[in-house]
């Protein structure tokens, strides 16, 4: 370059990419990257990655419950006001129901919906009305504004507005696709299924009975069949699903395995008693403490010869006293059985639709607490009138538990 020229400065000497073979004065060009490497800066690792689909997972089942809302507060704004605006307004009612306090957002709804039309968006035709236009928010200002319309299908105003209180923080996280907390998802969820049941969604409604029914198990649930959890090991079950939720308001207990502790060491026996006395039908089936299959799990487990069969003795001692103490004993029935112990399992109503099971496979050498555990949802579901769909896994543990009890004896 001639001496009126603009010469560039070195590089620096600690930047990627510098060579000693680079003449003075000149600019290196950095290193050409790996193929399909985008660079340090712009890379994700496995840690990244992970914390990306957290987010995206609790994202997902937030906006599932955000629409199962939103649709409901839809479906209770048009049952109510309708009938008031429609026979003097038409098809502009929603217009007309906001009035002058709502007329920006009602018009700015009026304008998205015009633009669907054009583009082709509205796929249903059943969503070409502006009322499937508008937002949480602008549905809950249309409440607010006629409350005494809304006022006799509901206890209280201010537990309606609380409840979309919670929900709005979680519209703002999903909606601009920042980080939702766990315990924002929670929230959101409790306050979506107690708003569901003031919004008077019928029947199936989810409640916070035992295994409450999860909005992502009612859309995807049939994917896994009935199994509702998996946990690692039993300590974890035990921390989300405590043993009183799981046997606490019992009409019909089962449970087959080989010494029960689940049950008999995390369950009191007080608690045991009330339960029976409360009209909960009993029966229990522990492996036989002295059969040879004890001794055979003994030598998988690698303990002292006599040490289990000693601790499903005590175990089964311990229930003969509880049914000791019940007005009817014959509600509460023990029983052992010989063959191969190949899981145990505790089905709660199993006969009902609101039955659960707890149920881990045997492993070599792994003991109750370190193994797997499914929960799985018991009862029918319809397929069609008048036909059952028996494929899932409960019915499976059912009807193992029923030829094992029917070859099984009772203990005196």
């Amino acid at each position: 370059m001639g001496s009126g020229g603009l010469e560039l400065p070195p590089g620096d000497e600690s930047h990627e990419g510098h060579s000693a073979d680079v003449p003075p004065g000149t600019v290196s060009l950095a290193r050409p990257m790996e193929t399909n490497a985008i660079g340090p800066e712009l890379d994700w690792d496995a840690d990244a990655w992970r914390e990306v689909r957290v987010r995206a997972q609790r994202a997902g089942r937030a906006y599932i419950w955000l629409n199962l809302v939103e649709q409901r507060l839809r479906a209770v704004v048009a049952a109510v006001l309708r009938p008031i605006y429609e026979p003097v307004h038409s098809d502009d009612w929603v217009v007309a129901a906001a009035g002058p306090a709502g007329q920006e957002w009602v018009q700015r709804a009026v304008a998205v919906r015009e633009v669907s039309r054009r583009k082709g968006y509205l796929l249903d035709p059943a969503d070409d009305n502006v009322l499937s236009f508008l937002t949480l928010p602008q549905l809950r200002e249309l409440m607010v504004q006629h409350w005494p319309c809304f006022e006799p299908y509901f206890d209280d105003r201010r537990d309606v507005e609380l409840a979309l209180d919670e929900l709005e923080v979680t519209r703002n996280v999903v909606s601009r696709n920042r980080a939702l907390s766990e315990a924002v998802l929670n929230q959101a969820e409790r306050a979506s299924a107690r708003l569901l049941e003031m919004l008077g969604t019928g029947g199936d409604v989810p409640s916070a009975r035992r295994l409450p029914v999860d909005a992502v198990e009612d859309l995807v649930g049939d994917r896994y069949a009935d199994v509702v959890a998996v946990h690692p090991d039993r300590v974890r079950l035990m921390r989300t699903f405590p043993a009183e939720d799981i046997f606490g308001e019992a009409r019909r207990l089962d449970a087959v395995g080989i010494g029960l502790n689940l049950l008999v060491q995390n369950f009191s026996g007080r608690r045991l008693v009330r339960l029976a006395e409360s009209g909960c039908r009993v029966r229990l089936l522990f492996l036989n403490p002295a059969s040879s299959a004890v001794k055979r799990r003994e030598r998988e487990l690698g303990v002292k010869r006599g040490e289990l069969s000693r601790a499903v003795e005590m175990n089964i001692l311990h229930m003969r006293r509880v049914r000791s103490k019940l007005r009817d004993p014959g509600a509460f029935e023990i029983q052992v059985y010989d063959d191969t112990p190949r899981f145990t399992a505790y089905l709660v109503d199993g006969d009902g639709a609101d039955g659960i099971a707890v149920v881990q496979s045997y492993l070599r050498r792994s003991r109750g607490m370190e193994v797997p555990v499914l929960v799985l949802r018991g009862g029918s579901k319809l397929v069609k009138a008048g036909e059952v769909d028996e494929t899932g896994l409960f019915a499976t543990y059912r009807e193992e538990f029923e030829t094992t009890w029917a070859d099984s004896r009772p203990v005196s």
